[in-house]
């Protein structure tokens, strides 16, 4: 039966041979109801709570997609039901998507189990691993441009190649930077499951990362890995370079999302 005022808001699917305990989950959205397993299969389930449509739904949710400072809470309420259960031993989450929601709970499971294929496949390839960031900057250096004393002291020409050196130097500092970030990545890589660069997108007047990058980790190389991007960071670090290891995460960068609304 299909609820014209509320829809029901999917959290993550969650593989486990007996159903998820319920137990201390996160309250979850903003003026959603607690969350519930829903049944898919014997072995399958989704975690979804109801959320009201005057708040989540059409006009609503477009006004509230303006205002950052609000999709930045959905998003922390959202993560924090979905590493409660990926944190939980003998399970495969496959988190959803920010805003994957259905108008009932027979829909979602229909289409979940229409999916099923896909979602075996998902869960086959995250099991039993974690996702990593790792991302690489340049470091914040005093600028190498002549001072203003040596521009009055030396001669025009001497000047010149003297910013011409700076040039030069800032321009081999940046490749350096650039290849340490690129060698990084091909080196943690061979540690991963799998890999992907994500986009380098920067806010408008601000340098893009060298490296914006998602490691699937197996669990028990986790220490592993630590330790190698550890020195990849060392490596960096001597080439002008800043690296920012971040996670376990859910591993949202290697699995497919849904719809928002059905």
């Amino acid at each position: 039966m299909i609820d014209p005022v509320t829809a029901l808001y999917v959290y993550c699917i969650v593989k486990a041979a007996a159903a998820p305990s319920m137990a201390r989950v996160p309250p979850g959205l903003p003026g959603a109801g607690k969350p519930e397993a829903v049944k898919v299969s014997e072995s399958l389930w989704l975690i979804g709570a109801r959320v009201p449509l005057d708040t989540y739904g059409g006009t609503a949710l477009e006004r509230g997609l303006a205002d950052l400072d609000w999709v930045g809470r959905i998003a922390l309420a959202h993560e924090a039901v979905v590493e409660h259960f990926t944190a939980k031993r003998g399970s495969t989450v496959v988190p959803m998507k920010l805003f994957t929601m259905f108008s009932n709970a027979e829909r979602a499971v229909a289409e979940i189990a229409g999916r099923r294929v896909a979602i075996d496949r998902t869960m086959r390839r995250i099991a039993g691993a974690e996702e990593w960031g790792v991302r690489v900057v340049r470091a914040v250096t005093a600028a190498s441009e002549p001072s203003a004393k040596a521009t009055r002291a030396a001669s025009g020409t001497a000047f010149l190649r003297a910013r011409k050196q700076a040039r030069d130097d800032a321009r081999f500092a940046r490749a350096a930077a650039a290849e340490a970030a690129a060698n990084a990545y091909e080196r943690l890589q061979k540690l991963a499951r799998d890999a992907t660069r994500r986009q380098l997108d920067a806010p408008s007047g601000t340098v893009p990362p060298l490296l914006d990058a998602a490691f699937l980790v197996e669990s028990k190389k986790r220490a592993a890995f630590a330790r190698a991007a550890e020195r990849e960071a060392e490596i960096c670090a001597r080439a002008g370079a800043q690296m920012t290891l971040s996670g376990p995460w859910p591993a949202y960068n290697f699995v497919q999302g849904s719809e928002r609304t059905r």
